[in-house]
Parts: structure tokens; C-alpha cells; sequence
């Protein structure tokens, strides 16, 4: 009789945990839709940051993103997202769920991608989960197995560290829109990244896991190369939003200041693994005796061998 009790009661108690979770996710939504709809009336805006709220993403993409797709309503309805663990906060579930869109999403967990194809918004929506661990040899083999060539919506890039190297392999998909994640530690003047390593994992290549991924200038430079113009980057200081050169003149006029920012958290830890919040300029000392490889040149150095890896207009926000 008590294991009867006690399955029931577990039953009840997950049953419970569902319906919590189903209802703060449907008073999110409707927030979400109402900020959406304020935000989207603005004829311009300060900077792209004007528009942020979170409703699945890490920070203010999602309003960001739903700001930008009211912008550009005839870019096509679908989206490729990869580095998105299990899904629960992401770039783009915010887009499928509001705004029904068909996605993509990839992540190299096993058990991440399980998560993902037993949530509900995997039958309800037009989304499908790959499980693969991403270089830039299988990217677009990826794309073209799932089904997803050509002209997309959206592109959001985040793998924590061969994000350069895998956006510049791209070659299978026509994004209107690239979200990519940018290495603060890195600073905003020299275009640098990592170099490349097929099985890179950052807290492997340092404890700290501050060695990874590229700086802004880096982005930039390969979106230029690739026909995409840099819009500005959310308030924390994690994401570049870059848009295809022929909509650029849409967005242009809506946007008053292209700004970016410096990663304003703090994920640094030490060689226990416990987190130490080292923040500013401190975090590059951390690295700074590692290589980087220069973009544009492909000269490899230490980070060490630069000088004023900082604008002076980022050091003001440290």
C-alpha cells in the first residue's frame, strides 16, 4: 500500500510541476506578445538594446529578434540554431512558439537533443532536433541532411569556441539574419580568434573557460566578407546581430546608434572548477599567454604580444 501511496503522490508532484511550468510559460508568452507588439509600433530605435525582453533566451534576444523579423516581414519563416543544449533557453524557441516558425536545432549532447524530442513544442511545432557534434567540415552536410538549403530566416551561432571557423564555412544556407556569439575577453579591436581544433572544448583548452570563440572585430570582418552588415550587439555583451547587406537599408533607417558592449557577467573559474567572477581586464590576463590567430593576416601570436585589445569606450563600460 505505501509503494501505491508513494507512486501516486509522485505522480501528483510531477503532474503538479507540469502544469507550474505550462502556466509561468504561458504568462511569459503573453508578456512576451505584449512587449512585442509596443516595441514593433517604434518607428526607430536607440539601439538595438532599446528593444530587448527574455522570454526563453539567455538575455534580451528575444526581443530583439522579434523586433528585427516586424522589421523584415518577407525574409523567409525559418531558422537554423546550434550549441542549444536542451532548448529551454535559446535565440529562437521564442520565434517557433509566438510566431510559428520552422527551425533547426543542433547540439552535440545526446541527452540534450532526448530533451528536446520529448518536449511537447516538438510535436506542436515544426521543429526538428539533430544530435551532432559540430566542425566545419560537417556543417553543411548537417543542413542539407535536415532538409534546411538555401534561403532561411534566421541563423544563430553559438558553440563556445570554433564559431569563427564554422560561420565561415557555412556555405549551404542564405540567412537574412546571423546571430553569432562574440568572445569579450577577446576585446573589439583586433579581429582574432582561437584557432581552429576540430574536437575544441573550452574548459579543456583552459580551466578558466575564457579561451575561446573570436573577438567582435573578427565577426565583423567575416561578415563583411560573407555580404552582412553589423547592427549591434544585446546590452550584456554576448551576441552580434549582423543582417544580409540587400535588407541592410530596411533596418538602417530604425536604428540610430550601432553600438556594442563588453560581457558584463562573469562565468570565470579556477582550476577546481569553482567559479572566481574575475571580471574586466583581469580576464585576459588569464589567457594572455595563449595563441589567437589574426583573421585577416593569419598570423598566430600570443594574446600578449597585443597592445590595447580594449576600446577606449569599453574600458569605460568594465
Amino acid at each position: 500500500m505505501k509503494q501505491i501511496i508513494k507512486k501516486v503522490l509522485g505522480k501528483i508532484g510531477r503532474n503538479l510541476a507540469f502544469s507550474e511550468k505550462e502556466s509561468l510559460n504561458s504568462m511569459l508568452l503573453l508578456a512576451g506578445k505584449q512587449l512585442a507588439t509596443t516595441h514593433n509600433s517604434y518607428e526607430s530605435i536607440k539601439e538595438l538594446s532599446s528593444v530587448e525582453f527574455k522570454v526563453f533566451s539567455q538575455n534580451g534576444e528575444d526581443g530583439i529578434i522579434d523586433w528585427l523579423v516586424s522589421k523584415l516581414p518577407m525574409i523567409p519563416k525559418s531558422f537554423i540554431e546550434f550549441g542549444v543544449e536542451n532548448y529551454q533557453e535559446s535565440n529562437t524557441r521564442f520565434l517557433l512558439i509566438n510566431k510559428y516558425w520552422k527551425g533547426l536545432v543542433i547540439d552535440g549532447d545526446p541527452a540534450n537533443v532526448q530533451v528536446i524530442r520529448q518536449d511537447s513544442i516538438y510535436w506542436q511545432y515544426n521543429l526538428k532536433a539533430v544530435c551532432s557534434f559540430i566542425t566545419k567540415d560537417n556543417i553543411n552536410d548537417i543542413f542539407k541532411e535536415a532538409g534546411f538549403t538555401g534561403e532561411i530566416g534566421i541563423l544563430s551561432i553559438d558553440i563556445d569556441g570554433n564559431d569563427y571557423w564554422v560561420w565561415q564555412a557555412i556555405n549551404t544556407v542564405n540567412p537574412a539574419i546571423i546571430i553569432a556569439e562574440y568572445s569579450s575577453v577577446l576585446g573589439d579591436v583586433y579581429p582574432v580568434s582561437i584557432a581552429y581544433e576540430a574536437n575544441f572544448y573550452r574548459h579543456k583548452a583552459h580551466y578558466s573557460g575564457q579561451y575561446a570563440g573570436a573577438s567582435i572585430a573578427a565577426l565583423k570582418y567575416l561578415a563583411q566578407e560573407k555580404g552582412y552588415v553589423f547592427i549591434g550587439t544585446n546590452a550584456v555583451g554576448v551576441n552580434a546581430f549582423f543582417v544580409r547587406q540587400d535588407l541592410y537599408p530596411i533596418v538602417s533607417n530604425a536604428i540610430e546608434t550601432i553600438t556594442s558592449y563588453p560581457v558584463s557577467s562573469s562565468d570565470t573559474r579556477n582550476e577546481a572548477g569553482e567559479l572566481t567572477f574575475i571580471r574586466g581586464r583581469e580576464r585576459l590576463e588569464l589567457i594572455q599567454n595563449l595563441p589567437v590567430v589574426n583573421v585577416e593576416t593569419g598570423e598566430t601570436f600570443s594574446l600578449s604580444a597585443l597592445s590595447g585589445v580594449y576600446s577606449q569606450e569599453w574600458l569605460d563600460l568594465m
